[in-house]
């Protein structure tokens, strides 16, 4: 059986599921998998309910609207990825000492997909500074943002890495804070999958090469794990993908073992109800598996 995995963004800081395919994890466990990233339009719990992808990168927070809206069935999250947003500010000029209200009354380049927008908005607020006095831009995916800002536009630019590594390699920007570092940890990003699969004979044997592959990037030489998934991350040096899964590994990103922690999930909602971007609590049984389920 060949799996079908996809993921709704790639970058680095997928690790964790990358290397279960370009690690071997998969392999040693007699699986295939073909792996591919959400098409701009696409949902991702359409296509896990009509059977066209078997594993989702996504996250808790991708079920609350459409609960909200009544749509049914939606995939069960089952593996937790990252415990700590991914993104991080990349400014044109070095800061050594960089404040949040930094960002007042310049131009920054962020990320408008629902989850980071609102990660960014509560790190703004939660670090003091005023959202409503940043000129805020939506320059579409995160190519575009990219070729946006090398073209000239912004101060800043809000990114998941490797890309700020790649524009510090360019001499184009400077990393000056990250995102997750500066609010609690959450239930970031996750696997989901049909009720169906999780029932089925393969996810077991999954979730075992899984497992051994997060353990194994959480604790590996970022330079092995570069060379591993390299592949995956076309046009992009070696030396800023090492740069990039280091910098997770620093951040603690992939800390703690697959279950989805219900003290994150909860932390998630809260950043969430604070932005008024859910009418209610979802409770964590609505959304989430457990191992012990």
């Amino acid at each position: 059986m060949t799996l079908r995995i996809m993921v709704s963004r790639h970058s680095a800081f997928y690790s964790p599921l990358i290397c279960t395919l370009a690690a071997g994890f998969l392999e040693r466990e007699g699986l295939d998998a073909a792996y591919s990233v959400l098409g701009k339009g696409e949902r991702s719990h359409v296509l896990i309910g009509n059977g066209s992808v078997d594993i989702m990168q996504s996250a808790v927070s991708s079920n609350w609207n459409a609960m909200e809206r009544g749509e049914a069935p939606l995939p069960v999250h089952f593996a937790q990825i990252n415990q700590r947003d991914g993104f991080f500010l990349v400014g044109r000029e070095p800061e050594t000492s960089f404040q949040w209200k930094q960002l007042e009354g310049k131009t920054l380049v962020a990320d408008h997909g629902l989850q980071p927008l609102v990660m960014l908005k509560y790190a703004v607020r939660h670090n003091g500074a005023d959202w409503d006095k940043i000129h805020v831009i939506d320059t579409g995916t995160p190519e575009e943002m990219l070729a946006a800002y090398r073209s000239g536009t912004g101060d800043y630019i809000h990114l998941q890495a490797p890309a700020p590594q790649q524009l510090e390699g360019e001499g184009m920007g400077r990393t000056l804070v990250s995102v997750g570092a500066c609010m609690p940890p959450v239930a970031f990003s996750s696997l989901c999958a049909s009720r169906e699969f999780i029932q089925g004979p393969t996810f077991p044997v999954f979730l075992r090469a899984y497992s051994k592959a997060k353990d194994w990037v959480r604790e590996a030489r970022p330079e092995d794990i570069a060379e591993r998934e390299a592949s995956f991350f076309p046009g992009i040096g070696g030396d800023a993908l090492a740069q990039a899964v280091a910098r997770y590994q620093q951040l603690g990103c992939w800390t703690g073992g697959i279950e989805i922690p219900r003290d994150l999930y909860e932390q998630a909602l809260h950043v969430f109800e604070s932005a008024g971007a859910v009418r209610r609590r979802h409770p964590y049984e609505a959304v989430c598996w457990a191992p012990t389920a």
